[in-house]
């Protein structure tokens, strides 16, 4: 029992005890300290306002401060310039860590087309005006034709007949052309006639050319 507790008395041994309570204590506050350098703990970098910025201002900006950056798809606003920034995510002023991946939506070059659809003797002005429009084309005034009133007889964009599926741009002007509820001066009259010849035989006075009353 004696040398049990002369043990204790060693200072070797409390030495070795010391160092390995450092030893845990140096290993917990670095693995605190390097969560906190991971994770940026505490740390708030403002999104700048980069909107109709180049694409490379704009990004010079964010990595100045730390953030990264792409651009993940394109938009059209035709009184911006080209390649400018049109939207950021996340929003302008929103607080992030450093190291964040800012997306940028970058204005483009020219117009963007769409498949016109299928609207030729297929619906009324009525519903060609909403299809047309919900796709973001401008509709103006339609012109007509001969022809069943407010059916769809042919689509014009910036005058230039087009056809369904072709690719037309945004920006065009579209004329839907639509009838005005009146028959074609080329189209002819064909009468039928429901009675025999021999029915109107002696019912036509031939000397004032007119039918006679019984």
């Amino acid at each position: 029992m004696g040398k049990f507790l002369d043990k204790f008395k060693n200072w070797y041994l409390w030495g070795n005890l010391f160092a390995m309570v450092v030893v845990v204590v140096l290993m917990i506050v670095g693995v605190a300290y390097g969560l906190d350098r991971y994770t940026h703990h505490g740390e708030s970098i403002e999104i700048p306002d980069v909107k109709y910025k180049s694409v490379v201002e704009a990004r010079q900006m964010l990595s100045d401060l730390g953030l990264a950056s792409m651009v993940s798809d394109t938009g059209y606003v035709k009184t911006r310039p080209a390649d400018c920034v049109l939207e950021v995510s996340p929003q302008v002023g929103t607080h992030v860590k450093s190291g964040h991946l800012i997306r940028l939506i970058v204005n483009a070059s020219k117009s963007p087309t769409l498949t016109l659809p299928d609207l030729v003797d297929n619906c009324s002005l009525r519903e060609a005006i909403a299809r047309l429009q919900a796709m973001g084309f401008k509709v103006g005034l339609p012109e007509y034709v001969s022809g069943e009133r407010d059916w769809v007889y042919g689509i014009k964009a910036n005058d230039k007949d087009v056809e369904a599926g072709d690719r037309v741009s945004v920006d065009s002007r579209i004329t839907v052309v639509v009838g005005n509820g009146l028959p074609d001066e080329n189209d002819t009259i064909n009468y039928v006639n429901s009675q025999p010849d021999s029915f109107y035989e002696g019912l036509f006075d031939e000397d004032d050319g007119s039918f006679e009353e019984d």
